[in-house]
């Protein structure tokens, strides 16, 4: 194709667009929500990721050793740990450091504890932080099922709801997004069938001079991906300045839940130029699988 060529087609686009800009702006404020909407999901997903992440990495199991364990049993504990192929780090704390941490806690009121040196109630344990949350149960099998540790204790009510909010979240995402890439494809091909409709008579004299098929639906085709690359970066900016807002609204929230969201927030700069990057490969095929599936459908070349 030559360069006077493909001039000519991209003009064709974009005069298809200033032709039917009342249908091309509907079009694009179609596809700025639905993209806002896909956007708001990743994002979503991102950050509740973000959040597991932090809970698995802060999360302790508490393996309490007998009292009558000696130094060889212990050891044989520690290495019965090491070998569970969930458990990421562990740390040993004996029954005298276990008896400080607490009167440390305690500050003021540390003085009901002593004098308890030689009686000391606090068991010794492991506390050990694992690398899957998904698989927190059966670790605690696991560690239940090794010689000398009589209980072992777990933040089982905080993993469960972030589990089930991950699961809900990222099933609900795949369909959303499912959704909304179809209603998406769906909205730049009425555009594409509306240019094609009014300009029908020019294009049969095109074909009756001997123009290709590809030379005709190109213009259909540019003029697709520019509504798509148009409401892509409208939305990109628009989730920016959302995402800016929704996270300083966090930041200001008496919720503690809200805080440790907010404390885990991923920084939009971070992601922005992926985010860029998707959000204009998105929009761009959109707007080609619109004009692509309507042009052939409707356009007899």
């Amino acid at each position: 194709m030559s360069g006077s060529s493909f001039q000519y087609l991209m003009t064709e686009g974009f005069r298809n667009i200033k032709a039917n800009r009342q249908m091309s702006i509907a079009s694009v404020g179609v596809l700025m929500a639905c993209m806002l909407l896909i956007g708001a999901a990743v994002l979503f997903g991102l950050n509740i990721d973000s959040l597991m992440g932090r809970v698995a990495s802060q999360n302790e199991v508490v393996a309490f050793v007998d009292d009558d364990a000696d130094d060889s049993q212990i050891s044989g504990v520690e290495e019965a740990i090491g070998g569970l192929a969930n458990v990421d780090t562990w740390v040993y704390v004996s029954k005298e450091d276990a008896l400080a941490e607490t009167m440390e806690d305690l500050g003021e009121d540390a003085d009901i504890l002593e004098g308890l040196s030689g009686d000391n109630p606090i068991p010794a344990s492991f506390r050990i932080r694992i690398k899957d949350l998904e698989l927190l149960e059966k670790t605690k099998a696991d560690l239940e099922g090794i010689p000398h540790i009589f209980k072992v204790n777990v933040t089982a009510d905080v993993v469960s709801v972030l589990l089930d909010l991950s699961k809900g979240v990222n099933t609900a995402g795949l369909v959303l997004v499912a959704i909304l890439a179809a209603v998406s494809v769906i909205i730049v091909s009425n555009t594409v069938k509306v240019t094609i409709f009014n300009r029908r008579r020019e294009i049969n004299i095109m074909k009756y001079v001997g123009a290709t098929d590809a030379f005709i639906r190109m213009p259909f085709l540019v003029e697709g991906m520019v509504i798509g690359l148009v409401s892509a970066l409208l939305s990109f900016g628009l989730l920016w300045v959302a995402y800016g807002y929704v996270g300083h609204w966090l930041g200001q929230s008496a919720s503690s839940w809200f805080q440790m969201f907010y404390q885990n927030l991923v920084p939009f700069q971070e992601i922005a130029w992926t985010m860029l990057g998707g959000f204009a490969a998105a929009g761009m095929g959109f707007g080609i699988l619109g004009s692509l599936f309507f042009v052939g459908r409707y356009l007899k070349v």
